[in-house]
């Protein structure tokens, strides 16, 4: 566990007054968890990992002295310094290009993007370089490298820097896609990210930064890790599947809680890993529930809820449903900045609710 983590739990102990023959006796109880931010988890684990191995670095953009552009590596630089936490010109296809090269030389970079619409300038790295170098060396250069970076809209940043890359890199073989909802998925997610020996994308949202989330005590440790490919049932139920990955699993939750007032019980699925799809967990809800909604902030055409519809399809999940599925996403337009338009474009629960009822028929 490491200093953050440990003053966590330090500062959310509380203290029990009970009264005793002897006077006042105090007890210091700690909960069995304690709350945390998606920025502090992510930090945590970029702490603990450069900690566990010197192989492992971080580059990119006002990363070191500047503290990152969100704070994700608050205190990283003054901790390891210029050598581990390395600061670069504002030029993504060069430090995407010298990160990945220092990972076919055996380092194992963490590469930050400012916000992944700049990774556009840097994609050729991504998917000819990094993605395809294990295939095309015969198993010779594994490529052992992390694209992290905030994703998909954020608030009042307007068309070129709003887009969500799932579906773009999710279409890439020899890329592993991770999108973390809460805290203990950034943590967990994306330590088993820097761990892997393939390149993983590892897609967050800035918006989801400083949300605070529970954090058990388990997911405080060092050694804690979310296997990538595997998702989580946010909540059980009986009537309809939701499908979401990142903030889209806040509005699956939020539709959720509403419906739960008319007696529909929804089944909430956080995918966390977007390729490989946890494919088994999806089909074995939709087995139960009979009906699926999939919710994404990105455009819906080729998206992540197209390609989960295809493997449902195409799989004997097909025959369990009693109605058609429905996605929720993105206006198929370029975002807009003005506040009105901007809010017209994007999914939030009520969306959920309407595909929700639309599904199971109610009026």
């Amino acid at each position: 566990m490491n200093f953050a983590a440990k003053n966590l739990l330090k500062s959310a102990n509380f203290v029990l007054f009970k009264a005793t023959k002897n006077g006042l006796h105090v007890t210091k109880i700690a909960p069995s968890s304690v709350q945390m931010t998606v920025r502090d988890a992510l930090n945590s684990a970029i702490d603990e990992e450069l900690a566990r191995d010197d192989k492992v670095v971080l580059i990119g953009e006002e990363v070191a002295k500047y503290d990152g552009a969100y704070k994700v590596s608050k205190g990283l630089f003054a901790k390891y310094g210029e050598t581990r936490i390395i600061d670069t010109p504002i030029s993504e296809m060069g430090f995407a290009g010298i990160a990945v090269g220092a990972a076919m030389a055996g380092l194992k970079p963490i590469c930050e993007f400012m916000t992944f619409n700049f990774s556009m300038q840097a994609i050729d790295h991504v998917v000819n370089s990094a993605a395809k170098t294990f295939y095309m060396s015969a198993g010779q250069v594994p490529v052992p490298i992390v694209f992290r970076g905030p994703n998909g809209s954020a608030l009042g940043v307007a068309a070129q820097h709003s887009q969500c890359f799932a579906a773009w890199y999710s279409h890439v073989p020899g890329l592993k896609v991770v999108s973390p909802y809460s805290s203990e998925d950034a943590k967990g997610l994306l330590k088993a990210a820097i761990r892997d020996p393939n390149p993983v994308v590892c897609l967050e949202n800035e918006i989801m930064y400083g949300v605070s989330f529970p954090m058990s005590e388990q997911a405080l440790s060092s050694d804690f890790v979310i296997p990538i490919g595997k998702a989580k049932i946010e909540r059980p139920g009986k009537h309809i599947t939701l499908v979401g990955h990142s903030r889209a699993v806040q509005f699956c939750l939020e539709a959720a809680a509403e419906m739960e007032k008319m007696g529909v019980e929804c089944e909430v699925i956080n995918l966390r890993s977007l390729r490989p799809l946890d494919e088994e967990t999806i089909i074995n809800s939709i087995k139960k529930t009979n009906h699926l909604v999939t919710v994404e902030q990105g455009w819906p055409q080729y998206g992540v809820g197209a390609e989960i519809i295809a493997k449902i399809m195409e799989s004997d999940g097909f025959n369990y449903l009693d109605a058609p599925i429905y996605r929720v996403t993105g206006a198929d337009v370029p975002l807009a900045y003005a506040k009105s338009l901007e809010t017209a474009s994007l999914p939030a629960s009520h969306n959920v609710v309407k595909s929700i009822k639309k599904s199971l028929n109610i009026k």
